[in-house]
């Protein structure tokens, strides 16, 4: 199973997360996710062998019981890319509110799947929200300019719980599915 750890957006954000993207739609190059399956993701963990789900289940049970984090407020807004301006990989929508909550929660995910052997990251956790990967360089300057010019707020949410999620591949794109949440307290 193709596994990651992720707070996913309500459905009611994904027409104005949809509406975001549509003002990259000039910007050749870019290939946009799936409004509708937007999400953060908190720890992508990779293939993961069906023998391991349950500990996996566990260790995220206790990181968020470490994390004692009480259901919290994330706005969306700001946009992002990642790695820089000058080579861009992934366009973003970042958090205005909530943010320290979700760093919070990466960490104790992050310590509870190292610990069971799972890699490290190797930067910063930044939470957000990928609107769009870039394929080729084509619509680069309309992405910096949209990127520098414009601060979107896209709406908010309350966060009560993480999900393990499966990602399936497909042709159309990925498809994701809910494995086990894990409510917080």
């Amino acid at each position: 199973m193709r596994l990651f750890v992720s707070v996913d957006l309500p459905d009611d954000l994904a027409e104005p997360v949809a509406d975001l993207q549509d003002e990259f739609a000039d910007a050749s190059g870019l290939n946009f996710t799936d409004p509708e399956q937007a999400h953060i993701t908190m720890k992508f963990l990779g293939n993961v062998d069906d023998d391991r789900v349950s500990d996996l289940e566990r260790a995220l049970s206790a990181a968020v019981a470490d994390a004692d984090i009480d259901p919290f407020t994330v706005r969306y807004g700001g946009l992002g890319v990642f790695p820089s301006l000058e080579y861009i990989s992934v366009v973003w929508l970042g958090v205005e509110d909530g943010g320290d909550e979700l760093v919070r929660l990466h960490e104790a995910v992050e310590d509870r799947t190292t610990a069971m052997g799972f890699d490290a990251e190797d930067h910063d956790f930044t939470p957000h929200v990928t609107l769009a990967r870039m394929e080729h360089a084509g619509g680069k300057e309309l992405v910096q300019e949209l990127v520098r010019e414009r601060d979107p707020t896209v709406g908010e949410t309350r966060v009560d719980e993480i999900r393990l999620t499966e990602s399936t591949l497909t042709d159309e794109g990925p498809v994701y599915s809910t494995v086990e949440s894990f409510p917080l307290e």
